[in-house]
């Protein structure tokens, strides 16, 4: 699987960044941002784009939470006999090289996979909107020391990063270490998304009159400024999360992701690679998975991210 670093995510985002900012203007002189929510659901809903991905992610994630519904196979249960065996009746995936259902493995695989894009998503959207808000609304030597601590971190490739790091956990390689180790990295690109958003906001008429009224700074940041930053913060945070599940994969894939014991698609691709010649879709249906999940996050937030850009609307 190719590396995925964080210069290749940098511009990956960069179509977002202006639209989703632009998001922020949107907001009425009151600093209410009701109406700019109301609007965009009102384009959201008229979008094929959003309900297509909305239905893939609502079926990920069932399948996620609830593998049984879906196979009633033991995804670790496996007999050589079977091994690279065609589809048959109860099997429609087949068999891999060590006698393992496909199909129960695909569905099974999911769980750990769209965990991990969840949690880290959930830990580098708090990391990130917690720094970019403090140094985009205090500004001056607390926004510089930040900002520069940010562009660290993001000149460290994740993956490379993740990799090095991973390597002193071989022996304690849980779902929770991979977590931490791709939030301590993947922070950097939500927080200069915050900071930007917060920017826009904070001299803003409605804030200043939340100051003359008696509210304190970090009252005003918490009530006023970051309600009315989220558009942004959503939309990257949604792309996010088929980046960290796809940086899941590739650690797996690597074999310095979960361990063997927790189903995952990574690790599946990985195993998949002896049989590619002679059994192909031994990895179409793991990587199929992966794909998909990833391009339904991907257009998820490009539907939301052109609900929330009042020039794309007009478009």
């Amino acid at each position: 699987m190719p590396e995925l670093n964080r210069p290749n995510q940098a511009h990956f985002f960069a179509d977002f960044d202006q639209a989703t900012l632009g998001a922020v203007d949107r907001v009425d002189e009151s600093g209410d941002p009701a109406s700019l929510w109301s609007d965009a659901w009102d384009n959201l809903r008229r979008r094929p784009l959003f309900w297509v991905s909305a239905v893939l992610i609502v079926l990920v994630i069932a399948v996620a939470a609830f593998p049984g519904l879906f196979s009633s196979l033991d995804p670790r249960f496996c007999e050589l006999k079977y091994s690279l065996d065609p589809p048959r009746g109860g099997h429609p995936f087949g068999f891999d090289r060590q006698g393992c259902d496909i199909y129960s493995r695909t569905i099974y695989g999911a769980r750990a996979s769209v965990l991990v894009g969840v949690l880290t998503t959930i830990v580098v959207t708090l990391l990130g909107s917690v720094v970019g808000a403090f140094a985009g609304f205090y500004g001056g030597w607390f926004d510089s020391v930040l900002s520069r601590i940010t562009d660290i971190f993001f000149a460290i490739p994740l993956v490379l990063a993740a990799i090095v790091v991973m390597q002193m956990f071989k022996d304690d390689r849980t779902v929770t270490t991979v977590v931490i180790v791709l939030g301590v990295f993947g922070w950097p690109q939500i927080a200069r998304i915050t900071r930007g958003a917060v920017m826009s906001v904070r001299n803003a008429d409605f804030i200043t009159a939340a100051k003359a009224l008696g509210s304190s700074r970090l009252m005003s940041l918490a009530r006023h400024v970051m309600p009315n930053s989220a558009a942004p913060i959503i939309v990257t945070a949604t792309v996010s999360l088929g980046i960290f599940i796809v940086a899941e994969a590739t650690l797996s894939f690597l074999g310095i992701g979960l361990p063997p014991s927790i189903t995952s698609w990574g690790a599946d691709i990985s195993k998949a690679q002896t049989s590619l010649r002679s059994q192909p879709s031994v990895l179409f249906y793991p990587a199929g998975a992966l794909a998909l999940t990833v391009l339904s996050f991907i257009m998820m937030g490009d539907a939301v991210r052109d609900a929330l850009d009042p020039k794309a609307r007009k478009r």
